[in-house]
C-alpha cells in the first residue's frame, strides 16, 4: 500500500511538469491577445503612446489625451486641476525620444519637456525650461505632474471629455 501511495505521489508530480514555464513570454498571435490590444485594455508593446492617462484627486481632475498625427508622430491635449476655479491646459505634440517621450508645446516656441515612463505612469520633470515658464497662470504648474495610464485605446483618447481653461466640456482629441 506504502508503495502504491508513492507510485501515485510520483505520478502526480510528474503529471504537474508537463507544460514548461514560458518564463513569462505572451503569444502576440494569440487571437484573445490582438483583441485586447485593439480594445485597450493590455499595452501594445509598439511604442505607440496612445491612450488616455488620467488621476483624480481631491482638488479635481489631472487628464491627457494621445491621439496618432501622422507616422510616428502624436498630439496630446493636457488639463491638470488645482481646484475649481485653477486649471491649467496645454497641447502640443509628441515624439519618441529614447526610452523616453518628448512633448513639444503648442504656442509657447521652444517649450519642450522630457517626460518619462515608469510602469503604467507619466511623470513631468520637477523643473520646467525658461521657456514653459507661461504653461500655466502664476498660481498652478504643470512640474512633477503624474499620469496613470487609463488606456491604451486611441479611440477612448478620441472620446474623452476634458474640460477646457473656462471649465466647458470638449473632445479635443477627437479628429
Amino acid at each position: 500500500m506504502a508503495r502504491l501511495a508513492l507510485l501515485c505521489t510520483v505520478a502526480l508530480l510528474a503529471a504537474c511538469d508537463r507544460h514548461p514555464n514560458s518564463g513569462g513570454a505572451v503569444d502576440l498571435e494569440n487571437p484573445l491577445e490582438i483583441a485586447a490590444r485593439e480594445r485597450g485594455l493590455v499595452h501594445n508593446p509598439s511604442a505607440d503612446p496612445s491612450g488616455v492617462l488620467e488621476r483624480r484627486h481631491d482638488l479635481g481632475r489631472d487628464v491627457m489625451c494621445i491621439v496618432p498625427d501622422g507616422q510616428d508622430e502624436w498630439r496630446f491635449v493636457l488639463s491638470a486641476s488645482f481646484g475649481t476655479e485653477l486649471t491649467c491646459s496645454a497641447s502640443g505634440g509628441i515624439g519618441r525620444e529614447g526610452d523616453s517621450w518628448r512633448l513639444a508645446f503648442s504656442g509657447h516656441d521652444g517649450c519642450e519637456l522630457v517626460v518619462y515612463e515608469e510602469g503604467d505612469e507619466l511623470r513631468l520633470p520637477g523643473t520646467f525650461p525658461e521657456q514653459c515658464e507661461k504653461l500655466c497662470s502664476d498660481r498652478v504648474s504643470l512640474r512633477g505632474l503624474r499620469l496613470p495610464r487609463a488606456s491604451w485605446s486611441a479611440d477612448d483618447a478620441r472620446r474623452l471629455q476634458i474640460p477646457d481653461n473656462r471649465g466647458n466640456m470638449g473632445t479635443p482629441c477627437r479628429d
